[in-house]
């Protein structure tokens, strides 16, 4: 006799994306970004530039956001089986990169009160030592960024499809890479700022540079965080790709999908839940077959109902 175990209808729900090199370089850039914020905060205090204090802190900062990055990747393979989670914990990245955008937005607006107060009280600086600290600064967070950016290889597999091509992005990651991208580029501000200040004596510039680095990361952070909350809020299906599947369907037979909800479950899957009502119902799996194509579905769920009014076509026109 042969018996049937529930198991074997049951939907897989693990789609966190296994980005072990992701991780790894988190980690190193980590211990980087804190050593290098010892240095900074350490040499603006014995040098005198707010410009390297506040680069210091900044840095430590984003220490914390990358934590965050850490977190998120550990919590989500940790919890992958875990059924309380009802479609897995390919979001976690997500999340995690919604939270490092909000202190992304935080470091900038810090950065432009602390560049506010130094144009109304400029203090005296040892240029030389401080634009060597600042230079350092920049290679070690210039060679962090090329760690942490994202390569169509990282995640494995081939997700194109002739309906959906464009690069999935581990938004974990990049909230990462953006970090310690707006560190290089306060750190070159600094230099900026620095040199012109040895050379000209416009310690102002020290101010407006800063002032313009914390507009140009707070844009970042509005990018991450709009991308990320279209995720989290389940709205970042383009149109194009919701209309390719609903032709799929309703090409087939005199089908027409009465209830459509689509939703991103990681950066590289979708589920899909669809009500399809036709005269000639067929079982499920033939209106999964339509879809083979569409890479990015993971989890398809069809609901068939059957009309009852007179059909538009005979009984070989669906075939």
């Amino acid at each position: 006799m042969h018996i049937h175990t529930i198991d074997q209808w049951k939907h897989p729900h693990q789609f966190n994306i296994e980005n072990s090199r992701g991780e790894r370089n988190t980690a190193f850039v980590i211990v980087l970004t804190v050593s290098m914020m010892v240095i900074e905060v350490s040499g603006g205090l014995f040098f005198g530039s707010m410009a390297l204090l506040a680069d210091g802190w900044h840095m430590g900062s984003h220490a914390t956001a990358l934590g965050i990055t850490i977190f998120a990747y550990r919590f989500a393979r940790h919890h992958a089986d875990d059924s309380r989670f009802t479609f897995g914990t390919g979001k976690v990245g997500a999340l995690g990169g919604f939270a490092s955008a909000i202190a992304l937005a935080v470091v900038a607006l810090l950065m432009a009160v602390e560049s506010a107060k130094r144009l109304v009280s400029p203090e005296a600086i040892r240029f030389d030592e401080a634009i060597v600290v600042a230079v350092i600064g920049l290679i070690v967070n210039l060679f962090s960024a090329f760690l942490l950016k994202e390569h169509p290889h990282d995640h494995g597999g081939d997700n194109n499809s002739h309906h959906h091509h464009h690069h999935h992005h581990d938004h974990n990651l990049r909230g990462a890479y953006l970090h310690v991208l707006a560190d290089a580029m306060t750190s070159l501000l600094a230099i900026v700022a620095l040199v012109t200040g040895k050379m000209w004596g416009w310690v102002w510039m020290d101010s407006a540079i800063g002032m313009l680095g914390a507009a140009v990361i707070l844009h970042w952070s509005y990018g991450l965080l709009k991308n990320t909350s279209e995720i989290l809020l389940d709205r970042e299906v383009k149109q194009e790709t919701i209309s390719a599947i609903r032709s799929a369907v309703e090409a087939d037979s005199d089908n027409r999908i009465a209830d459509f909800h689509i939703w991103r479950v990681s950066s590289r899957s979708l589920a899909l839940i669809v009500s399809v009502v036709t005269h000639f119902p067929k079982s499920p799996d033939h209106y999964k077959a339509l879809l083979v194509n569409f890479k990015e579905l993971d989890h398809v769920t069809i609901e068939v109902n059957e009309a009852h009014s007179e059909p538009c076509l005979t009984g070989t026109d669906h075939d």
